[in-house]
């Protein structure tokens, strides 16, 4: 059974989608069977895989208006091992019809309940808000992996998050749990960078990953070329962060794998 992870923040601007990419990516290059599914209308994940959004018949729109199924829209990308459900612009209006949908808040888990064992990780790149998209992610996921900018008033909105999280537990999902906080765009040379993240580490404890992602001018130009910063720049500082994220990322569910496998029996 693929674990199904969400990366979220209500914030945006906190390299939530750069993440996913990234992530996602590395883990298939470590063998990994990886689906990363795009439930965000500005629809960057996909076009930072180099997909031609107006070229698609079909996105996660239709299928969570059960139009298609999920089966139908998986498209292969540049790493054999990576496939990707596409989204657009035209997303936008799920937020209306999902809300028309009895118990349209688990229209994605159910779209998911077919095709999830054909990957090991599924992660789900949702949208900077708190509608029925991010709650339809987070419904479906096992757990929720938070980026958080290295910035003031950052772990304020955190805890906030957290509180949401929470809420969506106990109304939908009670398997829900913190993948882990992940520290972006830190500049090591600043004080407000260490005092961020000595803060969280402080509040947080072993929630939080060691590895911290760097302000990285190679993270940001990748998704113009329509590439990962793994193809585009692999020794850059932001590539071989990312890398050591995903090696994080798989030593953690190693060891969690067992309680993991139980808990879905």
């Amino acid at each position: 059974m693929g674990k199904i992870v969400a990366i979220c923040n209500q914030k945006g601007g906190v390299g939530k989608t750069t993440t996913a990419i990234n992530l996602s990516v590395y883990i298939a290059s470590l063998g990994k069977k990886v689906l990363l599914i795009d439930l965000d209308p500005q629809g960057n994940t996909t076009s930072g895989l180099g997909i031609d959004k107006q070229k698609l018949n079909n996105t996660i729109y239709e299928v969570l208006l059960e139009e298609i199924t999920l089966e139908e829209i998986i498209l292969p990308t540049s790493l054999e091992n990576l496939k990707i459900v596409p989204a657009r612009l035209e997303l936008i209006g799920a937020e209306v019809e999902l809300g028309r949908i009895e118990r349209g808040q688990f229209q994605l888990k159910n779209s998911l309940e077919k095709i999830h064992s054909h990957f090991d990780f599924l992660f789900i790149d949702l949208p900077p808000s708190l509608g029925l998209l991010t709650v339809n992610g987070l419904t479906a996921a096992h757990s929720a992996l938070i980026p958080v900018q290295c910035e003031y008033y950052a772990l304020e909105g955190l805890s906030q998050f957290l509180i949401t999280l929470e809420r969506i537990k106990q109304a939908f999902n009670p398997f829900l749990s913190i993948e882990g906080i992940l520290l972006t765009m830190a500049d090591q040379r600043t004080n407000l960078s260490q005092e961020v993240i000595a803060e969280a580490r402080q509040h947080f404890g072993k929630e939080v990953y060691q590895t911290v992602i760097p302000r990285s001018v190679r993270l940001s130009e990748a998704p113009g070329f329509g590439k990962p910063v793994f193809l585009y720049a692999p020794e850059s500082s932001g590539a071989l962060k990312y890398k050591e994220l995903a090696e994080e990322f798989l030593l953690r569910n190693a060891e969690v794998k067992v309680n993991f496998i139980s808990q879905n029996v």
